[in-house]
């Protein structure tokens, strides 16, 4: 068994804005990832949010990097891909759907350029439906693609010498990712979904 010292540092990252329905994709998804399973000290999972450039510190510690967002694949709503390594930059770009996407690409070019970038990335992205809904929650069909994109995940992190484990506890409230009543439960799922 590796030590934590010669593990893979790995950076799990949700990214969108929980605003706008089903832009909130990749921050719910890392949310609930959190809060079911329990990883190792070499994984750091994180909700990015909208923080664009403010990333680049934390991509240029890690060695593999797992991102969930919503991507316009130009698919059916709802849809999932998976999109590894040198594919992650052409698709965090197209068919931009907000202005996250854009600062996602430059935080990938700023850490390559630093000559920091992680060696491995996977891009979880889901087809949206609707990102023009102000404080609506996700859309049925994205919100049915949480849980098999927090299972794509797992299934990397096995890969990469880090499996979760599932947690044997609730999370307790101080440890959840997003606070102030904008965690999945309180904010989103007392809307009614399309």
């Amino acid at each position: 068994m590796l030590d934590s010292k010669d593990k893979k540092r790995i950076l799990v990252l949700g990214i969108g804005n929980i605003l706008w329905a089903d832009e909130g994709f990749g921050v719910r998804v890392v949310e609930e990832f959190h809060r079911r399973y329990a990883v190792d000290n070499n994984v750091t999972v994180l909700d990015g949010g909208t923080q664009g450039l403010y990333l680049v510190s934390f991509l240029e510690q890690a060695d593999c990097l797992i991102v969930f967002d919503v991507i316009d694949y130009g698919l059916l709503p709802g849809q999932l891909e998976l999109v590894r390594d040198d594919e992650v930059p052409r698709f965090t770009g197209a068919k931009k759907v907000s202005l996250h996407q854009t600062g996602f690409q430059e935080v990938l070019s700023a850490a390559d350029f630093l000559g920091r970038r992680p060696r491995e990335l996977a891009l979880i992205g889901c087809q949206p439906l609707d990102v023009e809904n102000w404080g609506g929650p996700l859309t049925t069909p994205v919100r049915f693609q949480i849980a098999p994109a927090i299972e794509l995940a797992c299934k990397l992190l096995a890969q990469w010498g880090s499996p979760v484990k599932p947690r044997g506890a609730p999370l307790p409230a101080s440890e959840r990712l997003l606070a102030n009543n904008t965690d999945h439960a309180s904010y989103e799922m007392k809307a009614q979904p399309v």
